[in-house]
């Protein structure tokens, strides 16, 4: 959830200032993963010197903490590695204390800056204390820049190198990160790793690479006696991008980054989470995999791997890829809009045609999903298929499970990732899971997807972020080309993901002929639906003043609908509910008399969805029912619909195929949003306990503070982990 940032320049002369804007920036591309507090660490002026700034807050505020500061920002460097850091608190409430990077003594032989949870840190934190040395922050990462300065005191007489003491490191942390390394006894060398927390590294040269890989170093006495041959990728088909085999290079070049005239080259090195803070510097980037270890110094990059021989990791390809990024700068500015949040509504009808783009033949009425085109036969005769999502992503799932039981006659489950890891919900070799995530890197869902993989299902991924884990520990899938998310609200992440799953369920029922005519109105549906989302964005002004009117002063919030519209309802509340702050639930319309009903009376505001469709006369029940307790509910409609009756507040949108009436219904509702949260003085990009990319499990808060990280509850024998509570270890399970 935190984001990471590191620039390295080896033959590259750079000043001061321009180094600090490279970072500043670099974390304000990130600053929706991570927003409570900021900082940085750069070279000082002598030897061995480190220069650190820290702000509570955002980036802004780090900024202007540098402005004020008296550092000479004339100084140039030919060779240096600076690192960066966006904080999302876990241990520890945002101080400039627990500001990464975090250093280990006061010296800072070792800097860190970490995104994840080491979930043993208590432990390690208490055996370090009583070797005699000293914690000055309450984070766990601190745990890991002391252990790393521990090893090395350990050695002494040995000339151990940063790659080897980082790995000795690595070995004794549980849980999940993403690091990146740097000391004072290594100069102008980085070193990161991964297990579970997305990093990606960008090469900027000035001439062409000789080479477009990287390949990895195994460890063990017969690595040296590898062939180029066994050095290839070995079974690309299990990922949705399978790496590109590059040219039989040496080892020795591929790792050198020469120019074509085989001398050492002016390089920069770009390290981050996320690739919209890389792209405006260079579009050629290498994602790293888990328990890989990338050491840079003096231009080379070297990949290691931390472990050798694991079960599951015979796939493990022998190269990394250097990839280019399809993402331009523009995407990830706001442009003329006031919010990211408004920008990304606002593109929705773009990202739906980059879903459709090349997939779809309006035409023939044909449906191409690349990705899936060697695995439909198996998901054709699956015995039924499991949907696994968490948040946004599984309301589109719970979207779409309706067309995928009528198109394909299979049983279909929507699980939402945490409570199907926490039932040890039983899997088989035949059924198909779909795992859904717009970052590909949200923790649960992919614990969900390495359970799967081991019982032998079909696994297949639905996924945004081109690399992520999802992606690549896939067999097969689909991206949704939504296009970069700067903001945290999902927005055309969900009516993407709607459209991407709606393709998939045409194409799985292609050899269907008697849902042929079924199967033709819902694409000539997609057709038509770009200019319709255009035209419900034109109720922008009208939605702006029903949000600042009638809903503006209400503390609670009622959404329903029935069918393909529970979906909705259960979306547009979570919107509300994570922008807004203001408490909403998406309730479905046929539930209301066990139970929702006690609520409804004059003072509760409901919004009901109750467009045409084949349950259009149970809505119109529901509609009677809440009016008949004096409720004045808002009610989504179709235009032209003349059974509401006058006086009634009515949002009128066009009318579609059922199926895709959702994609439609929706837009209003996250427009509310926003307009409420404006309205209250919120701000909509970063609202307050949230993070785009969720990488751990779970955090328990008590009176704003965290006093304990559990780990995924998979421990041996079927016995739950002991939970240390600030240092005290207890077998309760609260």
């Amino acid at each position: 959830m935190c984001g990471i940032f590191g620039y390295c320049n080896y033959l590259k002369d750079k000043d001061r200032k321009e180094i600090l804007e490279i970072l500043c920036n670099g974390l304000a591309r990130q600053e929706y993963r991570g927003y409570d507090s900021a900082g940085l660490c750069i070279d000082g002026d002598k030897p061995r010197d480190i220069v650190y700034f820290k702000e509570v807050g955002k980036v802004a505020g780090l900024r202007k903490r540098i402005a004020e500061s008296s550092i000479d920002t004339k100084k140039s460097f030919v060779s240096q590695v600076s690192i960066a850091h966006t904080r999302w608190a876990t241990h520890g409430p945002p101080s400039t204390i627990n500001c990464h990077p975090i250093r280990s003594d006061v010296t800072s032989e070792f800097i860190v800056v970490h995104n994840g949870i080491v979930t043993n840190n208590a432990a390690l934190r208490q055996v370090l204390q009583n070797r005699g040395y000293r914690f000055e922050s309450e984070t766990d990462t601190e745990a890991v820049a002391i252990l790393l300065k521990y090893v090395y005191d350990s050695q002494p007489d040995k000339r151990i190198t940063f790659t080897a003491l980082v790995k000795t490191v690595l070995k004794e942390l549980e849980g999940s990160f993403a690091f990146v390394f740097k000391s004072i006894h290594f100069p102008n060398e980085i070193v990161t790793a991964r297990r579970g927390s997305p990093l990606l590294i960008g090469v900027k040269t000035d001439k062409k690479l000789k080479v477009d890989f990287v390949d990895v170093e195994f460890a063990g006495p017969e690595a040296d006696s590898k062939t180029i041959e066994n050095l290839e990728p070995t079974s690309p088909t299990a990922r949705l991008a399978p790496p590109s085999s590059g040219p039989k290079m040496s080892r020795r070049q591929s790792r050198n980054f020469m120019s074509e005239d085989g001398m050492p080259q002016p390089i920069e090195f770009f390290i981050a989470s996320d690739a919209s803070a890389i792209v405006e510097h260079t579009k050629r980037v290498l994602y790293l995999e888990d328990d890989d270890i990338a050491h840079i110094s003096e231009g080379q990059l070297h990949i290691h791997r931390l472990r050798r021989d694991e079960p599951g990791q015979a796939g493990t390809p022998a190269t990394r890829s250097i990839e280019t990024l399809e993402i331009e700068i523009a995407a990830i500015m706001k442009g003329k809009f006031d919010h990211f949040m408004q920008k990304e509504i606002y593109e929705q009808p773009e990202s739906v045609v980059n879903t459709m783009r090349g997939r779809v033949n309006f035409d023939d009425h044909r449906i191409t999903l690349g990705g899936l085109r060697s695995y439909l036969h198996i998901m054709r005769r699956g015995r039924r298929i499991v949907f696994c999502a968490c948040g946004t992503s599984y309301h589109s799932a719970l979207a779409t499970r309706a067309i995928f039981e009528e198109l394909t006659e299979i049983p279909v489950s929507v699980e939402l990732a945490s409570d199907f890891l926490d039932r040890k919900t039983p899997i088989f070799r035949d059924d198909v899971c779909v795992f859904v995530s717009q970052s590909g890197e949200t923790a649960d869902t992919i614990l969900a997807l390495r359970y799967c993989l081991e019982r032998g299902a079909l696994c297949v991924g639905v996924v945004n972020t081109v690399g992520s884990t999802i992606s690549r520990e896939t067999h097969c899938g689909i991206h949704i080309n939504a296009g970069p998310e700067v903001g945290v609200a999902s927005t055309k992440a969900y009516t993407s993901q709607y459209i991407a799953l709606m393709l998939m369920a045409l194409q799985l029922s292609e050899d269907r002929i008697s849902f042929m005519e079924r199967r033709n109105a819902i694409i000539d549906g997609l057709r038509a639906l770009p200019a319709q989302i255009k035209s419900v964005l034109d109720l922008d002004s009208s939605l702006r003043s029903l949000a600042t009117g009638v809903l503006a002063n209400s503390r609670s919030l009622l959404l329903m609908g029935r069918g393909y519209q529970h979906a909705t309802c259960l979306e547009g509340a979570l919107k509300i509910k994570e922008i807004s702050y203001m408490h909403s639930e998406g309730i479905l319309a046929g539930e209301l008399k066990h139970g929702p009903l006690a609520l409804i009376d004059e003072n509760m505001p409901v919004i009901i969805v109750m467009t045409q469709d084949s349950l259009y006369p149970k809505v119109q029940s529901a509609f009677a029912q809440i009016t008949a307790r004096k409720a004045q509910p808002i009610v989504i409609c179709n235009e032209g619909d003349k059974g509401i009756k006058e006086g009634v507040k009515t949002i009128r949108l066009p009318k579609t195929v059922d199926v895709l009436q959702g994609l439609l219904n929706i837009i209003p509702l996250q427009l509310l949003s926003y307009h409420l949260a404006i309205k209250n003085g919120f701000d909509v990009d970063f609202p307050r306990n949230l993070a785009k990319s969720v990488t751990t499990e779970l955090v328990c808060m008590v009176e704003g503070r965290s006093i304990a990280c559990i780990a995924p509850l998979r421990s041996h024998h079927g016995r739950f982990p002991k939970i240390t509570v600030h240092g005290y270890s207890t077998d309760m399970v609260w």
